[in-house]
């Protein structure tokens, strides 16, 4: 193989908001920390142990306005993009890193309700409702059930 890879696929939970940047000319920087979970079963315990690893994401342009809209703290998304580290010096002298994960793609896997849906209990309450101040449907449904031969 030639060249390099430099690639990153992470499913995990939104830490916060979007926090913006925008920049003259139209260009915009979104981030976000990302929180990814692993869980094991201690063999001393006996009890399940999670270890939660946070990701500083990236999100630049048409894709930072798009999670600034629809993604919210404690959404679940799908991101591939690449690692890319910072080195800048502090206010101190100190030099500081930090390594990022650039977006390239994603998917939103938190399902968004729309609101004209009801939930299931509203739906089964409204039906009742229906069929208590329209008889007629209701007699209709049991004469179909007493025409079967069994």
């Amino acid at each position: 193989m030639n060249g390099t890879i430099n690639k990153v696929i992470l499913i995990g939970h939104l830490g916060d908001n979007v926090k913006m940047h925008y920049f003259d000319g139209g260009n915009s920087i979104g981030r976000f920390p990302l929180a990814t979970n692993d869980s094991y079963i201690s063999k001393q315990t006996g009890e399940r142990i999670i270890n939660t690893e946070w990701h500083n994401i990236v999100v630049r342009n048409k894709l930072a306005e798009t999670f600034e809209r629809y993604a919210k703290k404690g959404d679940k998304v799908y991101l591939e993009g690449r690692l890319k580290t910072r080195r800048w010096t502090d206010d101190s002298g100190r030099e500081r890193y930090v390594t990022e994960i650039h977006v390239t793609e994603f998917t939103f896997l938190t399902p968004k309700s729309s609101q004209n849906a009801q939930p299931a209990e509203k739906q089964v309450e409204a039906k009742s409702k229906e069929e208590i101040s329209n008889p007629e449907t209701t007699s209709t449904a049991t004469e179909e059930q007493d025409d079967l031969p069994f």
